[in-house]
């Protein structure tokens, strides 16, 4: 192991200059704990496997059924030392009061420092309820702080963490708004909430907005997307609120509101559209600049009907400027736009997972170094009902069905697809590789759930280096789980 952290990589828990690979079971059983939740970190190099969870030597809590410790993850730099830290979200955990009652699915987020020996037993654990992380405010029961978890470093190289509380409910004169949902924020010194009720922030505070529900960020921006949003007089048609990272009055700065009504985006806000459900971000460099100065946000909606065809799903990839000007780079769904590959069928939810790279941003920007990869999990095969599978597409390409092409197990993913695995609920990525998870297979060789890593440039077809399988008793992974295989 390395006898200090090198800060190698962005996904680097020992230090050593090889990436690690984060892959959940929030509804993993620990210590007799159903769906207490857990997470392992496969050390890049061959170096282990380590088994993180609330049993965790060092960690501040107990292990009970339901808190679902691993459904939110992220990892960043938080302490300078250069080895990367995992931030790990447990949104169903209870929370006890002084007299001992229970604030029921208050949530929970644990931050867990990588060391130059490995990352879990022996590594400073630091865990957060809201109150904890935040003084200002209180931790309350079905807050579910710590739904959605993202973490990075700031332009400023400062860290930053933001955390999701969509249960939040918000107080507006006097009246008070069910899980209309916050975010907690944090960049170096500044720890601080903000929701729909601050200042300049768009949109109104409503009941069961849900704002913080989905994440994403970069080093310039970040966005916070709002499935319960009503636009009009259409609930639930949902939105994204983008911000940079620049602190104005002592909150990040909000740039603009998005929603399926915005001048530019394709589509029209309905009711239960969901848009906002699933976001990702990654940097673009426009080549006017030397740098990544604007962003492309995908966006999914789940819930979209296409025509007369109910939860079809679609997707909008938007690029967002620096003064917060955008505009809509592409928006699709299936069949219907831009010659894209396959057909419109009801409870497909095209869009419930979005993950969006720059393959290269040390260049600028162009169809050539940006991919998209959509999660459809309720797509069947010729044979087999909700089986699943992902998308993938150039979203910059003048037509997003040009090059796409869809991906499940027994075509493009190893093994064999079967009923309700609903390939594509877990997804995400980085500028190298893609990594595809089944939790739910229910294959008869992966009957605990896998996680496929796919390297982009195999998708392309210029590569063949090959997929990785990740398998409970494979590789020394152990041979046990419920959900293994929650990435995203």
């Amino acid at each position: 192991m390395a006898a200090t952290c090198t800060a190698g990589t962005s996904s680097d828990f020992n230090g050593d200059g090889i990436s690690d690979t984060v892959i959940a079971d929030p509804n993993a059983t620990v210590n007799g704990a159903k769906a207490a939740g857990l997470v392992r970190v496969v050390l890049g190099g061959g170096k282990g496997v380590s088994e993180i969870s609330q049993a965790t030597s060092g960690m501040p809590a107990t292990p009970e059924p339901g808190d679902g410790f691993g459904s939110s993850r992220t990892s960043y730099d938080a302490d300078g030392d250069g080895c990367t830290d995992l931030v790990v979200g447990a949104p169903f955990e209870d929370i006890a009061n002084t007299d001992g009652t229970q604030r029921v699915d208050a949530g929970a987020v644990y931050v867990i420092h990588g060391t130059p020996t490995g990352i879990g037993a022996g590594s400073r654990i630091v865990g957060y309820t809201q109150a904890e992380l935040d003084s200002k405010t209180s931790t309350e029961a079905y807050d579910w702080f710590g739904y959605a978890v993202r973490a990075g470093a700031a332009s400023n190289g400062l860290p930053y963490l933001v955390v999701g509380v969509p249960g939040e409910n918000v107080t507006v004169d006097g009246k008070t708004y069910a899980d209309a949902g916050c975010i907690e924020y944090v960049q170096g010194s500044t720890t601080v909430p903000v929701s729909q009720n601050d200042p300049g922030v768009p949109g109104i505070v409503e009941a069961h907005d849900r704002f913080g529900y989905s994440l994403a960020g970069t080093n310039r921006y970040f966005a916070v997307g709002t499935p319960g949003e009503t636009i009009g007089t259409e609930g639930f048609a949902g939105g994204v609120t983008v911000f940079s990272h620049t602190l104005s009055g002592g909150l990040p700065t909000p740039l603009v509101g998005l929603d399926q009504d915005s001048t530019g985006i394709t589509g029209v806000a309905e009711k239960g559209d969901g848009f906002g459900t699933s976001v990702s971000m990654t940097g673009y460099r426009p080549s006017s600049q030397t740098y990544n100065s604007d962003v492309l946000l995908a966006v999914g909606t789940p819930n979209e009907d296409v025509g007369t065809v109910q939860d079809a799903g679609g997707v909008a990839v938007i690029r967002i400027q620096p003064s917060g000007a955008y505009s809509q780079i592409t928006s699709f769904d299936a069949g219907v736009s831009d010659d894209v590959e396959g057909e419109p069928v009801a409870g497909d939810f095209l869009g419930q997972r979005v993950t969006i790279a720059n393959t290269d941003t040390n260049v600028v920007t162009t169809s050539a170094t940006v991919r998209l990869a959509v999660g459809i999990p309720g797509k069947d095969t010729a044979s087999v009902k909700d089986a699943g599978a992902v998308q993938i597409f150039r979203p910059l390409d003048a037509s997003a069905g040009t090059a796409d092409k869809i991906i499940t197990r027994g075509s493009g993913l190893p093994g064999a697809a079967t009923a309700r695995d609903y390939t594509g609920l877990a997804l995400t990525s980085g500028s190298v590789n893609l990594y595809v998870g089944v939790p739910y297979s229910k294959a008869s060789s992966s009957p605990k759930g896998a996680l496929y890593v796919l390297p982009w440039t195999d998708i392309d077809g210029t590569t063949g280096t090959g997929t990785t399988t990740y398998l409970p008793g494979s590789g020394g992974l152990p041979d046990e789980g419920v959900s293994f295989g929650t990435v995203g």
